[in-house]
């Protein structure tokens, strides 16, 4: 009898980790949208920040808020990489 008849049908799901590198370079280039790589939510939330941030202070504010991008991004994949090997995703 075969593993199919009897039910006993294994499935394996692999998922890659995000790199940190790539989080890193993703958001120094594109800011908030190349943080979408590594925190969906985060990005959305970066997104209307520096639309605001940018628009008030004619975009000098930005020079603040792309550093916050790239350590958030950082973080986020860190963190997701960490959750992943617990098991917890």
């Amino acid at each position: 009898m075969s593993d199919q008849q009897a039910g006993n049908v294994q499935t394996v799901v692999t998922v890659s980790t995000k790199n940190v590198g790539v989080s890193l370079i993703l958001t120094f280039l594109f800011g908030s949208l190349g943080m979408f790589y590594s925190t969906i939510i985060g990005a959305i939330i970066m997104l209307v920040i520096e639309a605001i941030v940018g628009f008030l202070t004619v975009g000098f504010g930005l020079l603040v808020t792309h550093p916050i991008c790239m350590i958030w991004g950082a973080v986020a994949a860190n963190r997701y990489n960490k959750k992943l090997l617990q098991g917890n995703v």
